[in-house]
């Protein structure tokens, strides 16, 4: 292999140049995006103005495959990274990327809150059974499972690579779901997930989320966090360390995406509870109003740029 050093560097330099004053077009999508007509050789950029990013990553990957045979450590990443894959799929994520032991699956569209909360949900379930099987193959394995992280805003996105060479394209998403999300996962564990405040505020009024089920007396499942490497209102956050009840589960799961939010058992003393967590304090309160008036921005950028069907 021989490599022209200095003509590959000019041609970055007047190709950054050229990308810096021939501005692109962006275009906005909404429900009609598909990641199957992002261009690749057109300088134009596809807009959603609200996606639903779920974003996983396996702990304490890195010693895994120590003192194991390579088979062993191939079978762990199938059966974990290949579970959640199958799990953002069945509940309708648009997209899904992984990314060696981690990834994340975009929702958007009808019910991508919901959708996108209840796929959360369902992978920490099925962690911590991922979890114990492991642990009784490979009593001596280091403690793993995967953390979750959701957090939602707009998007823009394009094929970036080289045009008629698919093997060197991917799509690019540009804006903080996905990096937000990544965020809250590397601050949860295994054992809790963490939502981002937009994420919170769309789906707080839903009992079915919200409370715990009727095994025993409706509580409020959710405690707020703060996650510290959001730089602006969206890192007050809301923690769940509680998975799906193997009576309940399946009920209430199918309740959430058939668009039902109420349940009558719910006491009224956890629904001040809940009330009086959306309130939280002066800050948070504060949060709660910034990010409703960032959403009503976002429409309005959104209902300026162009839109193609």
């Amino acid at each position: 292999m021989t490599l022209t050093l200095d003509a590959l560097l000019k041609d970055l330099h007047d190709r950054t140049k050229n990308k810096f004053e021939k501005k692109p077009t962006v275009v906005a999508k909404n429900d009609s995006f598909d990641v199957e007509k992002l261009p690749i050789d057109k300088p134009e950029w596809h807009a959603i103005d609200d996606v639903a990013c779920v974003y996983f990553d396996l702990k304490s990957s890195t010693n895994l495959a120590k003192g194991r045979r390579p088979e062993s450590t191939a079978s762990i990443y199938d059966a974990g990274v290949g579970g959640v894959a199958k799990i953002l799929r069945d509940f309708d994520a648009q997209f899904l990327d992984i990314q060696g032991d981690g990834g994340f699956g975009l929702f958007w569209g009808e019910k991508r809150f919901e959708r996108a909360v209840t796929a959360g949900i369902s992978l920490r379930t099925f962690s911590r059974d991922f979890t114990a099987q492991l642990d009784k193959k490979w009593p001596d394995a280091p403690s793993t499972g995967f953390k979750v992280g959701i957090a939602s805003g707009s998007l823009m996105a394009k094929r970036v690579g080289l045009p008629r060479h698919l093997e060197f394209q991917e799509p690019v998403w540009a804006g903080n779901p996905v990096n937000y999300a990544a965020k809250a996962a590397q601050q949860s564990s295994p054992e809790r997930m963490s939502v981002t405040g937009s994420v919170y505020d769309s789906i707080s009024s839903n009992d079915f989320i919200v409370f715990s089920c009727a095994c025993g007396d409706p509580a409020l499942l959710w405690e707020p966090v703060t996650l510290e490497k959001i730089p602006d209102d969206e890192r007050f956050g809301q923690s769940l360390g509680s998975y799906w009840c193997e009576h309940h589960g399946d009920e209430y799961c199918n309740a959430v995406l058939a668009g039902k939010t109420h349940r009558e058992e719910v006491p009224v003393s956890e629904r001040q509870k809940r009330n009086r967590l959306a309130e939280g304090t002066v800050l948070t309160h504060d949060a709660v109003k910034a990010r409703a008036n960032e959403r009503e921005r976002t429409r309005s950028v959104f209902a300026a740029l162009k839109t193609k069907p």
